[in-house]
């Protein structure tokens, strides 16, 4: 989550790595399309780097200049870059959602968003209107040779993963059913003793009680396993982690009032309102979907994403960003404008879960604002060593992400890059040594490169930034320099097959 900006006041007051207008102009909608060869590049792109890079994000803040609330309600856009023999294609599009489409023509906004847009004309335009407008703006990934846009409330949209033209939504063969969410947030389960990779993910239907379906693919998109389970109260829950037997989810200390939504006053997250005096409770729901479901409590935080999980007799370790509370956002703010300092600033705690005594335990590992979690994908559901992921620039106090921090668990050691003072860091991509070459040239667990696009506030455009996970603190090996600027975004992924567009 791209974290919300200090007042006027506070900059001038306190010695701060970035400007207040570098960072707002990075959330100007980006209307253009573009495909060209990347021809401004500094350094070189590694030799063994080969296949594509996805990001999803939205890409629009405003329909024809009515303003949208909050960025996580933004049409979403992706940005695809392949890389072959030392060269890269970039090329960027909006996923033709229903909604975008329909907006598009009309001109203005048609729909509610979830974090905050309203439809114009006051709560007498909005009221009684409870439709959810898929905006496909969260995650992409490459899957049984499909390419999937994911919102978590809603089917994916595919595209084509070439020409990025949108095909339409997708049941994943059949998986889904019509209406039916496939969350934003899979987990990629790496192979082992001759077995295929696995996708992990979910869905959820939240009410009073809550129901929580795990889907298991394989590499082909076959279904494997999917599994329902009923949860006592409202759920939100953005994340998952898995580990061998587990699919683990916190069910955040959150209530939801609908009255004021269904009356057009405010959005649905709106009316969550974080409990400080609730527990969280870890949910952890054996994957055979067959064995008793486990609820163990800990003291009240919020997370929207989790970093990795793995098992270690009976007990279970989960790595998270949590905050203090729920980041709420005013109804009538403007999130250009909110006060930094008021904003809940990520923390990087670990969770050990006894399953038996259930009890669980925390620490907190890294008290620098930080968000995005990244590591080696073989070590997803497994004992890790190093975990990547975006943060401040500064070691204490709330900022934008500028950095890329790398920690490891065994030393203690911390490593820092920073774009700081006029650049804005994405999330981070590990992508081991070789990939779409040869994957056994990496034998070490942060043999590889860090792939993440950064916002250039100097020159109001965008860079993929290429870091050797190995020393980070050497800086970019590569910067590929877009000719626009791209939007903050949210997720993305990496594969090593290079999806160039026919006839490039």
């Amino acid at each position: 989550m791209q974290n919300l900006q200090l007042s006027a006041s506070q900059t001038a007051a306190q010695n701060v790595s970035y400007d207040r207008t570098d960072w707002q102009r990075g959330y100007e909608s980006q209307p253009n399309e573009s495909d060209y060869w990347i021809d401004d590049i500094e350094g070189e792109i590694p030799a063994d780097l080969q296949g594509t890079f996805f990001r999803n994000g939205p890409g629009l803040l405003d329909v024809n200049g009515q303003r949208i609330h909050h960025p996580f309600d933004g049409d979403g856009m992706i940005c695809a870059i392949a890389i072959s023999e030392g060269r890269a294609h970039f090329r960027n599009r909006f996923i033709h959602t229903e909604g975008y489409l329909a907006e598009q023509k009309a001109g203005k906004i048609l729909h509610r968003g979830v974090f905050g847009t309203q439809k114009p004309g006051g709560w007498l335009a909005n009221i009684f209107d409870v439709k959810i407008k898929n905006i496909a703006n969260t995650n992409i990934i490459y899957w049984g040779d499909k390419l999937l846009a994911l919102w978590e409330a809603a089917q994916p949209y595919r595209l084509d993963p070439r020409s990025l033209e949108t095909l339409g939504l997708d049941t994943l063969d059949g998986i889904l059913q019509p209406g039916e969410a496939f969350a934003a947030h899979p987990r990629i389960e790496k192979g082992k003793n001759g077995k295929g990779d696995r996708l992990v993910n979910f869905s959820v239907k939240p009410g009073l009680s809550s129901t929580i379906t795990i889907y298991e693919l394989d590499e082909s998109g076959k279904l494997l396993q999917r599994h329902a389970h009923a949860i006592p109260g409202f759920a939100f829950l953005h994340d998952m982690v898995i580990t061998p037997n587990y699919c683990i989810f916190f069910q955040n200390p959150v209530s939801f009032n609908p009255l004021l939504f269904v009356l057009g006053f405010r959005s649905a997250s709106q009316c969550i309102q974080f409990s400080p005096n609730k527990p969280t409770q870890a949910i952890l729901i054996p994957r055979n979907g067959t064995d008793e479901v486990k609820i163990l409590e800990t003291e009240p935080c919020f997370v929207f994403h989790h970093c990795n999980a793995w098992e270690e007799g009976d007990e279970v370790f989960v790595d998270s960003v949590c905050y203090d509370s729920f980041p709420t956002v005013e109804a009538d703010g403007d999130f250009r404008e909110i006060d930094f300092e008021s904003v809940p600033a990520g923390e990087l705690w670990r969770f050990k879960l006894n399953l038996q005594d259930k009890t669980v335990q925390h620490q907190v590992v890294e008290t620098r604002c930080c968000e995005f979690p990244t590591l080696h994908p073989n070590n997803v559901g497994q004992p890790y060593r190093y975990l990547y992921i975006g943060a401040a620039d500064a070691p204490t106090g709330n900022a934008p992400l500028q950095a890329i921090l790398k920690i490891d668990f065994v030393t203690g050691e911390r490593h820092i890059w920073s774009a700081a003072p006029r650049g804005f860091a994405g999330e981070p991509v590990f992508v081991p040594r070789g990939s779409g070459v040869s994957p056994e040239a990496a034998t070490a667990e942060d043999d590889g490169w860090l792939l993440l696009l950064m916002y250039d506030a100097a020159n109001h455009r965008s860079t993929l930034v290429i870091l050797d996970a190995r020393d980070i603190t050497k800086g970019p090996v590569a910067r590929l320099h877009l000719k626009q600027h791209i939007p903050y975004g949210l997720h993305g992924s990496f594969t090593p097959n290079v999806l160039l567009p026919i006839g490039s």
